[in-house]
């Protein structure tokens, strides 16, 4: 069982004193220096920074994808950090959307099997599958599409599509790794018009990394990651 910790009472992401080193042969590099972050609940938060500052370790660390090698990383109450790698798979299933730069779409699978993907791990029925992976479809504005196949749409509906799919088991966090960076910038806005409706109407917690000044323009917080500490 995971150690539920106390964070403080707005916030649904808590990292404190967090420190990751990786080894590079017997060189020991530190990715992460100390960093202590508080995301308050509902929060469209854009990170920012140079390549190799830290930012996608970040992403991990709050996703659940890697452990910190120092401090604590709660998340909704949970001590991540502590979990066993089974009660992290089944946690993230259940709290984590991700949407990242490349759209990661299967091409033999419609647009409504790509979003009904996650829901597979789940004892839900194949009715109640499509019915939930279509309602995903058309809160992002791809109901008619149901049947394309990702070859078939654009840039920016593919990444309507993975949007989709990873708010389809209805998660407390978005993680996006550059959601625009492959999209044209009409794509991108529309993308980011997205994101912002799921943080206001629906309550998502966004945490979105990025390159793109106007996409962190976006967000509600900006902040930024030089050298593996917040600045």
């Amino acid at each position: 069982m995971s150690e539920v910790a106390t964070t403080k009472a707005d916030s649904i992401v808590s990292i404190r004193s967090v420190r990751k080193t990786f080894w590079r042969g017997k060189e020991a590099v530190r990715v992460l220096d100390g960093l202590t972050l508080e995301v308050p609940r509902g929060a469209f938060e854009a990170l920012m920074g140079p390549s190799g500052s830290g930012k996608s370790t970040l992403l991990n660390l709050i996703a659940g994808l890697d452990s910190p090698t120092e401090g604590d990383v709660v998340v909704d109450g949970k001590t991540i950090s502590a979990m066993s790698e089974s009660s992290l798979a089944r946690w993230r299933a259940d709290n984590i959307g991700f949407i990242f730069q490349s759209f990661n779409l299967i091409p033999v699978l419609t647009a409504l099997q790509n979003v009904e993907l996650p829901l597979l791990l789940t004892r839900l029925s194949g009715a109640d599958r499509k019915k939930r992976a279509e309602t995903a479809l058309r809160l992002v504005g791809l109901g008619d599409r149901t049947d394309h196949y990702p070859r078939q749409l654009s840039g920016g509906q593919e990444q309507r599509v993975a949007i989709a799919r990873a708010i389809v088991n209805d998660p407390k966090i978005l993680i996006c790794d550059e959601p625009t960076g492959d999209l044209d910038r009409q794509s991108a806005d529309d993308v980011l018009t997205l994101l912002g409706r799921l943080n206001k109407e629906l309550g998502k917690t966004i945490f979105m990394v990025t390159h793109d000044p106007a996409a962190a323009e976006r967000a509600t917080t900006q902040r930024r990651l030089d050298k593996g500490v917040l600045v």
